[in-house]
C-alpha cells in the first residue's frame, strides 16, 4: 500500500542536522515560516503563564522563535536549530544552542521551566525531562498533544498518515507525568476558533487554511509525507470544500468558539 510504503520511509534521526535540529524533523528546511504561521495564541499563553505563576527565572526548552515567552518572567531560551534561533525577534533574549538531553546549567538554576510543542522532537524524552527537573527548583510546564486523541480530529479523514505520524511522535501523557514526578495536573486546553498558533487542530473551523502549503509546512508532521501524497490529501479536502461535502459533515465547527482536542498542558511540581 502507498501509505505503508511512505510510513516505512520516514526518517529516524538520532543526531543533529546541519541546521542543528535535534529531532526527527529538519527545521532548517521546514522552519522558515514558523514565525508567520506559529504565532503565540494569547489564550493559550495565559494558561502557561498561570502554570508558571510565582516564578522569576524560567527556562524555555525547545524555544524556537520565542512563542509563549512572557515578559512577566526572566526567560532563558534553549534552541538547537539555527534556523529557529535566527527567527527570534530582537526584543527577546538570544537562545542558547543546546538540546534538552544536555542542558548546560547547574542544578536548581531556575525557578520554573517550560516547553511548548517540543517534547515530540527530543531523541530521549526521559533524559530531557529529567534534565529539566534537575535544573528547575519549581514547576515544569509542558504544552503538548495527547497521542490518544490526535486521530479524533476530522483531518484524519483526509490526511491519515499525517495524523498517524503525529500520534506516533507525541509521547504518552502518562510517561511525561511519571518522569517529571511530584504532583502533576493535566489540563485539556481549549483551542479557539481563531487560534493564531497554526498547528493542525488550530484550523478545525477554518479548513481552507490547510490548503496553504506554507501553513502545512509549519506543522512538522506534514514533512513526513511526500509532496505528492500531501497534494493528494489536500486535493481531497479541496474537492470536498468545493462540493460542500466538508460542510455537510463538519460545518458546525465553523461557529464553535473553541475545540477540546488533543492539546494538553501538564504542570508538575
Amino acid at each position: 500500500m502507498p501509505e505503508q510504503a511512505e510510513q516505512e520511509q520516514q526518517p529516524q534521526q538520532s543526531e543533529r542536522t546541519a541546521d542543528g535540529s535535534a529531532g526527527d524533523a529538519d527545521y532548517g528546511t521546514i522552519g522558515a515560516g514558523y514565525s508567520a504561521h506559529r504565532r503565540p495564541e494569547p489564550r493559550i499563553a495565559a494558561l502557561i503563564d498561570e502554570a508558571l505563576a510565582g516564578a522569576r527565572t524560567v527556562l524555555n526548552v525547545g524555544a524556537g522563535s520565542g512563542s509563549y515567552e512572557s515578559s512577566a518572567f526572566e526567560v532563558t531560551p534553549v534552541e538547537p536549530s539555527a534556523s529557529m534561533r535566527a527567527q527570534r525577534p530582537a526584543h527577546l533574549p538570544p537562545a542558547v544552542d543546546a538540546v534538552a538531553e544536555h542542558l548546560p546549567f547547574p542544578d536548581g538554576a531556575f525557578d520554573a521551566a517550560m516547553t511548548t510543542f517540543s517534547v515530540h522532537q527530543w531523541s530521549d524524552l526521559k533524559a530531557g525531562l529529567r534534565e529539566m527537573r534537575r535544573v528547575t527548583r519549581g514547576p515544569v510546564a509542558v504544552l503538548t498533544c495527547d497521542p490518544d486523541l490526535v486521530r479524533d480530529f476530522w483531518l484524519y479523514e483526509y490526511a491519515p498518515l499525517v495524523l498517524d505520524t503525529e500520534a506516533r511522535r507525541y509521547p504518552a501523557v502518562a510517561d511525561i507525568v511519571e518522569t517529571l514526578g511530584g504532583r502533576a495536573r493535566v489540563i485539556n486546553v481549549p483551542i479557539p476558533v481563531d487560534c493564531t498558533d497554526g498547528f493542525n487542530e488550530a484550523y478545525y473551523g477554518r479548513p481552507e487554511l490547510l490548503l496553504d502549503p506554507a501553513a502545512r509546512q509549519a506543522c512538522s508532521a506534514w514533512s513526513f509525507v511526500s509532496p505528492e501524497l500531501a497534494e493528494q490529501y489536500t486535493g481531497h479536502l479541496r474537492g470536498d470544500l468545493a462540493s460542500g461535502a466538508w460542510d455537510a459533515r463538519h460545518g458546525h465547527l465553523r461557529t464553535r468558539p473553541a475545540l477540546n482536542g488533543s492539546l494538553v498542558l501538564i504542570r508538575a511540581d
